[in-house]
């Protein structure tokens, strides 16, 4: 029996779209496996199960490949974070402090759980500019997510909105700099993910509600 003429669209673009994920998903393990050094057309090729002629048709060579694989990865990470912070709900939180802690948390957890493959991306965008760009791009994205979610809370600030641009920075910078160097560089005492977040939340309640006891 001939398929249908009028489903073939629909199901030639759901193949495709299967097929671009596999190879990001290919891609993703490699970079968190064995770092850039890992990513070949090759190897993506093979762990996605795809001949190395389909990915040059999508990506053209390496450098294509990992920049479509660095866009993938940083959307979905901005809507994990979106859905770790949701607006609406800091909007009716009663409690401000509250509200600022779950934005810190969202925004660490989001980060922890993708530590492997953001060490690949933040070390590499030292010294190649299209991933530092891309990197800055939704960066400075989700600093304005965060500083429109935490608009309503009472910053004890004479400029509220500058005042969330550098918690929101503190927040990237410390965070970043924990994927990037590891617990100990600077101290040997431990400091897990969980007491970081804990004291991040706490540096931050503090700094924009004037609160020195914070939560």
């Amino acid at each position: 029996m001939t398929e249908p003429t009028a489903g073939r669209p629909a199901a030639l673009q759901e193949r495709s779209r299967r097929s671009q994920q596999d190879i990001l998903h290919a891609g993703y393990a490699l970079l968190e496996e064995g770092g850039v050094d890992a990513l070949t057309v090759a190897a993506v090729a093979e762990r996605a199960g795809m001949a190395v002629g389909s990915i040059y048709r999508r990506f053209g060579d390496k450098e294509g490949l990992l920049l479509a694989i660095q866009h993938a990865f940083t959307e979905n990470l901005q809507a994990e974070i979106a859905e770790r912070m949701p607006m609406e709900r800091l909007s009716i939180l009663r409690d401000p402090a509250v509200a600022i802690a779950e934005a810190v948390g969202a925004i660490t957890d989001s980060f922890q759980a993708h530590e492997a493959l953001l060490r690949v991306f933040l070390l590499l965008g030292t010294r190649h500019e299209a991933v530092r760009a891309e990197g800055s791009r939704v960066s400075v994205e989700d600093n304005r997510y965060f500083t429109e979610a935490l608009r309503h809370t009472p910053v004890a600030h004479p400029d509220p909105e500058a005042a969330l641009d550098f918690a929101f920075r503190l927040i990237y910078a410390t965070v970043a700099h924990r994927i990037t160097q590891g617990e100990s560089l600077e101290s040997d005492r431990p400091l897990p993910w969980s007491e970081l977040r804990s004291h991040l939340q706490t540096a931050i309640v503090s700094y924009l509600l004037g609160t020195p006891e914070g939560r």
